[in-house]
């Protein structure tokens, strides 16, 4: 467990004390993040907006939930902030499937649910309100926004709640929330994992050496799916890889493979190495998606009034 992770979920004693240090400044952050949301302006933009996020940081599954759900829809634009990427601005990464940016100018979440979603559009931007114009613009009729909660705009509101938690219910930096717990009342849909979705994941094209190599947030989480391998790297969420370091331990070990999420197959397919993923898919109440139907059927039928 990387020392970041172990601070928000198995904290030291010492890390313990660091955290309780840390209150005053945790409950000022926790303030400001919940009055920034409250006085928000509030946009209507006339499209049905499915907006998927967490309260923790990192880990809870949004990418693999939009991607079960979206796929169900088309004419549909999946919008994110494109972290990790090495461009700034807005940037249309697919257009119904077909790549226009690089893994460097998009980031590796936007590809892996450009690869995902042949149906769909991809864009990255750190004004989401742009991107949803611009989504309109390509002739969305659908959005689906990851991490959308803060935003004041009128939309579905998903949260996704992991069954790793942090070990204080505090916000950043006591503890691992990024706005009060609180708010998970707030949703419009609670999303429990092991309760109302649940991670299946299946090993594709394994090899007999396997070097474990990841750039997620909790890489932990994925202890529990891992076959024998031969060697563990892990780094810090969407970094990119030095191919120069990874082919030399990748040769030291003896590997066979690499073996990744699907996450990280983007930043790897120049490495010239096999490729061993785990994929990851949710298996989701029907309840839930059925929830989600309603409201964008509602939303296009009320659309269609309004124009």
């Amino acid at each position: 467990m990387r020392k970041i992770e172990q601070y928000f979920y198995a904290p030291s004693p010492m890390q313990k004390v660091l955290a309780l240090l840390l209150l005053p400044f945790s409950f000022m952050y926790c303030a400001v993040a919940t009055l920034k949301r409250k006085f928000a302006r509030f946009r209507d933009f006339g499209i049905p907006i499915v907006s998927v996020g967490n309260l923790v940081l990192g880990g809870s599954g949004k990418s693999p939930f939009i991607i079960e759900v979206a796929k169900n829809y088309t004419d549909v634009c999946l919008i994110l902030r494109g972290y990790g990427r090495k461009t700034k601005g807005l940037k249309v990464v697919s257009i119904k499937g077909i790549l226009q940016e690089s893994v460097e100018n998009a980031g590796d979440e936007a590809i892996m649910l450009a690869k995902a979603l042949p149906n769909a559009s991809v864009i990255v931007s750190e004004k989401r309100a742009d991107a949803i114009l611009k989504a309109k613009e390509l002739g969305a009729r659908i959005v689906f926004l990851d991490d959308g909660f803060r935003f004041k705009f009128k939309k579905l509101n998903i949260l996704l709640k992991p069954k790793l938690e942090p070990y204080f219910s505090f916000c950043i930096p006591s503890g691992g929330y990024r706005e009060s717990k609180r708010a998970y009342d707030q949703a419009d849909i609670l999303v429990q994992e092991g309760v109302d979705y649940e991670r299946k994941v299946e090993l594709l094209n394994p090899t007999s050496k396997m070097l474990f190599l990841t750039a997620i947030a909790n890489p932990t989480r994925l202890e529990e799916y891992l076959p024998n391998v031969v060697g563990k790297i892990t780094l810090k969420d969407h970094s990119f890889f030095d191919k120069e370091k990874i082919l030399k331990e990748y040769q030291r070990l003896g590997a066979t493979s690499l073996l990744v999420t699907q996450k990280d197959v983007p930043k790897l397919e120049d490495f010239g190495v096999t490729l061993s993923i785990l994929q990851l898919r949710l298996k989701i109440n029907p309840t839930i998606t059925a929830h989600i139907k309603d409201y964008i059927t509602k939303e296009l039928e009320e659309s269609k009034i309004s124009t």
